[in-house]
């Protein structure tokens, strides 16, 4: 519960801290210490006092009520997830820390997967690859054997591959976006997995080896990242910009991680070539 209380207020002091007097019709006087708005100007616009606002963020944040949340995310202009985010950071449900067993993903999953014409893999809320077909690895594998072992030790994870490797950052054109995408998503599902261990350690793991992980999770993005485009620079076919879902399973924590490509573009044509080798 400490480590949820901590989160809240580094979570509420980043974004206070990106919301400028302007955006929200104040006028500023004279210097200002700190970026952003001050705690008391950000209390009278979601009209509560600015003791209990410090309480919030001071861990002390018993009983919020859902109006005090909205009028929060509505002041400091949270996305949907942010909202979301905000709300499970305020009211942590008590669960003991579960130590993670083997995921095995369903057969019907695997058939997906299999059956899929573009690349397609299963991930779960770590990203850790949980099954990929024959296209998904020649396009994200590079390094990694083909089959997504049972031992859970030695499963891919997206993260660790593009923070901790070369191959890992080369391998998208937009390396900058995709790194705040990866690591806004991990905050994302820390908040819906607060219990889960090897989460917690694979996040320590990343802010103790890489900078640029650490610099961005102490801004506290919060990214769902359920679809899109992701713009590759393939080591043997070169740029492809492809579309992609993620797709949730029902009963799991796993995705479905589909690409596509419009017939006829240049990255159809790529995938094709890839497909070949």
């Amino acid at each position: 519960m400490e480590v949820m209380a901590t989160e809240l207020g580094e979570f509420l002091r980043t974004r206070r801290a990106a919301v400028s007097p302007a955006d929200v019709g104040l006028v500023s006087y004279g210097a200002r210490r700190v970026p952003g708005l001050r705690r008391e100007e950000l209390a009278q616009l979601a009209g509560v006092s600015p003791t209990y606002y410090t309480r919030l963020e001071q861990a002390d944040h018993h009983n919020v009520s859902d109006s005090v949340l909205d009028a929060l995310a509505r002041v400091l202009a949270l996305t949907e997830h942010e909202h979301e985010h905000l709300r499970r950071l305020a009211r942590p449900a008590p669960r003991p820390v579960r130590r993670r067993r083997v995921e095995r993903p369903r057969p019907a999953a695997l058939g997906l997967i299999r059956a899929a014409p573009g690349p397609a893999l299963l991930v779960d809320h770590r990203n850790d690859v949980l099954a990929w077909n024959a296209l998904g690895h020649r396009l994200l594998g590079f390094g990694d054997p083909f089959d997504a072992p049972d031992d859970v030790r030695n499963r891919p994870n997206f993260a660790r591959m593009f923070f901790l490797t070369p191959a890992g950052r080369d391998l998208y054109a937009e390396p900058d976006q995709v790194a705040r995408q990866m690591v806004g998503f991990l905050r994302y599902s820390s908040g819906l997995h607060p219990d889960d261990h090897e989460l917690s350690c694979l996040v320590g793991e990343l802010v103790q080896r890489s900078d640029q992980f650490a610099a961005l999770w102490a801004k506290h993005p919060v990214l769902d990242c359920g679809h899109g485009v992701k713009k590759f620079q393939h080591p043997l076919v070169g740029r492809l910009d492809l579309a992609y879902e993620a797709m949730p399973l029902p009963d799991s924590s796993h995705r479905m991680l589909l690409y596509h490509a419009e017939p006829g573009t240049p990255a159809a044509d790529a995938l094709t070539l890839l497909a070949r080798r």
